[in-house]
């Protein structure tokens, strides 16, 4: 299964009652505004979770949209416990193998419980 909230920013905020002078100001978007984007974007994303079979893959998409408005292991820790079978998130980014650390967007220092790395410069045998 999968689910891709590329869009789920921009469709929301543009509905929001102050989507212009967000548009016109974006300092305008404030850390409650986001705080409400992410209880909107954890209530789909567990709607559609509960939905998948048990032993299912759930690949989400399109997670680098959220930022910088919300964290990406904010919202993964709140939808974690829905999850009955596997998650696959995919970011851009970077890891960092000695440490194995992951940076989305290369921004900071992020989630990485459980994080395994699919590299697509290394060949397959």
């Amino acid at each position: 299964m999968v689910i891709d909230i590329t869009d789920e920013f921009g469709t929301w905020i543009a509905t929001h009652r102050h989507a212009q002078a967000f548009f016109e100001e974006p300092t305008e978007l404030t850390p409650a505004i986001g705080e409400k984007f992410k209880t909107e974007l954890v209530a789909k994303l567990r709607e559609q979770l509960s939905a998948a079979p048990g032993n299912d893959v759930v690949a989400i998409v399109g997670i680098g949209s959220i930022f910088p408005f919300l964290s990406a292991a904010g919202v993964i820790k709140t939808i974690d416990e829905v999850v009955t079978g596997r998650l696959l998130v995919l970011f851009p980014g970077t890891h960092d193998p000695d440490n194995h650390s992951f940076r989305l967007l290369d921004a900071r220092d992020g989630f990485d419980y459980r994080a395994r790395v699919i590299n697509p410069q290394k060949e397959i045998a």
